[in-house]
């Protein structure tokens, strides 16, 4: 799906009316509004970006709509910066469009050991799990016990793997599929993979105490049984949904083991904290075992697809 004609890329958005998503000329409105011109070359596929592109009017707020949480381009100076939440992609046009305008209070710069491309392969979901693993450090020590993840095989829970194996702690990655994907989730840094139909079932309200902490990238059930098996004094990271918004479970871990429920909103988080996940990526990640692929913009609505039906591991980057 690798598009070569790039060229004509630079012509081209993406656009999503209430008659699906499509591959359209570019317009000058998909640019947006703001103080600071941002020439984009990337673009990621998120879930999010994936649920935008079949126009669930859950993540699309406005039809038509540019989706694309992430932006990397360069500023008129050259300066490689990267822009996510804040609305783009969701209330506003997003990354699939080669110009943005948008405030320069929102722009974050990219640290200089990544290109533009290692900047999108992080994306919205590299520095979701940077949030995720500095909350985590602040509660968690390293010699508590393992660290659980969940949705590890996808763009945030990969990179927390990654993220906090490097960092010290022994990790152990849930997937629904181990036998085709542990031996990537292993070398990741994963001490142990297990399956995650473990956590999918309705468990008991206080099982036994097997983690120290845990990055939730699910959300519903699973989070549930993850609630339910943290040791004394534990955290959780909650970041995602794909399993569904609920959260079927009791106050027994919160009372009775003092565990922690830590909420990741990587949308509105403060410059400050923004630049903080950015020098943790700078510090700790190995993009070059980021699973990644690239596709242009014409491949755009088929990987989203895929992404959806479960087809996709890791990152896709969108080189426009």
């Amino acid at each position: 799906m690798d598009n070569t004609d790039h060229g004509k890329q630079h012509e081209n958005s993406i656009l999503v009316t209430e008659d699906g998503a499509q591959l359209v000329e570019t317009r000058e409105e998909f640019a947006g509004e703001g103080d600071t011109d941002i020439h984009i070359s990337h673009s990621s596929i998120n879930y999010k970006d994936a649920m935008a592109l079949a126009g669930n009017r859950g993540v699309v707020r406005t039809f038509p709509l540019v989706p694309g949480i992430d932006a990397v381009g360069t500023l008129d100076d050259g300066t490689l910066v990267t822009v996510n939440g804040h609305g783009i992609g969701e209330r506003r046009h997003g990354g699939y469009t080669p110009h943005m305008r948008i405030d320069g209070s929102l722009i974050t710069k990219v640290p200089e050991r990544f290109s533009a491309a290692e900047a999108a392969a992080i994306g919205t979901a590299g520095y979701t799990a940077a949030l995720s693993v500095a909350a985590l450090e602040e509660g968690v020590d390293k010699q508590a016990g393992p660290v659980l993840v969940t949705g590890a095989t996808g763009g945030v829970g990969s990179i927390a793997v990654q993220l906090l194996a490097a960092r010290g702690y022994e990790v152990v990655a849930v997937t629904g599929r181990v036998e085709e994907h542990g031996a990537w989730l292993r070398e990741l840094g994963a001490a142990d993979v297990i399956d995650r139909a473990e956590f999918e079932g309705e468990g008991k309200p206080l099982a036994k105490a097997r983690f120290a902490g845990a990055v939730d990238t699910v959300g519903s059930q699973v989070l549930a049984n993850v609630l339910s098996q943290i040791e004394w004094g534990g955290s959780v990271t909650a970041c995602g949904m794909a399993a569904g918004a609920d959260l079927p479970a009791t106050v027994m871990p919160f009372i009775l083991r003092g565990v922690r429920l830590l909420g990741i909103n990587s949308v509105d988080t403060p410059p400050e904290l923004r630049e903080q996940a950015w020098a943790l990526l700078a510090e700790s990640v190995d993009t070059d075992a980021i699973r990644t692929e690239t596709v242009g913009l014409d491949g755009v609505i088929e990987a989203g697809a895929e992404l959806l039906d479960g087809k996709r591991s890791g990152r896709t980057v969108v080189e426009l």
